[in-house]
């Protein structure tokens, strides 16, 4: 039995929209920031500037770490707005105590914390974002058709763990072993995106769970995993394109990750095989 046709029938009644459609939160303008005198890419506060100085430093590495994972570049330089008050943050980015963001249409958006007490997660985040804004520049802002454990894991290799640094690969088996796992059956819908807390995860357990299932798939087949992300820039439904690469779904494809998690507390957590790789 062909499953694919099913499978297309299903997500088409599923994904309610272009992947493109904007978010009416775009409309909202972003005003008080001004151009970096010598990086137009990096827009700052006001009285600000030495934290955009830093942002604009790190931009090429972050940048250049993006298109290798992606294996296509940005279709239009990024434009990063850095904010370098907590009010300034929060008027643009809703989700309390994050420390970056990229809100609808594709802005990104940091706050004070990286120039302060988190400044040393500067270029993981700033990368791991960027990551996020370089995939919503093809297929739109964080839409259904590709999970979020999937949006996460991707932007959290690419970063070399950023954004899942405050979990260890011992603490995502342990949440694996108790049973918290990601549903990789279970879809995203227009109006419910499944993360942390659908499958009673901390944020950083689930950013760490979802790089290391991300990583696993790559470290097993380079060849297949650039197929899959090249179909996915290319607006082909997870689903879909999954199928497609790898003839099966990715709960079965996955079931090898699961697998591979040691039975035992502290034995060979941070194997090659379970371990993310270095490189994007």
């Amino acid at each position: 039995m062909n499953i694919r046709p099913l499978v297309a029938l299903l997500l088409a009644t599923l994904s309610g929209c272009a992947l493109t459609v904007s978010n009416p939160r775009a409309l909202q303008p972003i005003d008080g920031f001004v151009s970096l005198a010598d990086d137009a890419r990096v827009r700052v506060e006001p009285g600000y500037e030495a934290y955009g100085e830093r942002v604009s430093a790190a931009l090429p590495a972050a940048m250049a770490k993006v298109e290798a994972a992606h294996s296509l570049p940005f279709l239009y330089p990024p434009r990063v707005y850095v904010c370098g008050s907590e009010a300034c943050f929060r008027r643009y980015v809703r989700t309390p105590r994050l420390s970056a963001a990229v809100i609808p249409d594709n802005r990104l958006i940091l706050s004070p914390n990286l120039d302060g007490r988190e400044s040393a997660r500067l270029p993981g985040l700033l990368t791991h974002e960027l990551a996020h804004l370089h995939l919503g520049q093809r297929i739109g802002h964080y839409h259904s058709t590709l999970p979020a454990w999937f949006h996460e894991g991707w932007a959290s290799l690419t970063a070399e763990g950023g954004g899942a640094e405050y979990a260890t690969d011992a603490q995502a088996h342990a949440a694996i072993r108790a049973g918290r796992r990601v549903d990789l059956v279970v879809r995203d819908t227009p109006d419910r995106r499944h993360r942390a807390d659908a499958f009673g995860l901390s944020i950083f357990e689930f950013y760490r769970q979802s790089m290391l299932l991300v990583g696993w798939l790559k470290a097993q087949d380079e060849t297949r995993f650039r197929q899959l992300a090249l179909a996915l820039q290319a607006n082909t439904d997870f689903e879909i394109a999954f199928w497609d690469v790898y003839g099966q779904s990715p709960a079965t494809r996955l079931a090898g990750f699961y697998a591979g998690v040691p039975s035992e507390p502290g034995l060979n957590d941070n194997a090659p095989v379970q371990a993310a790789p270095a490189k994007p």
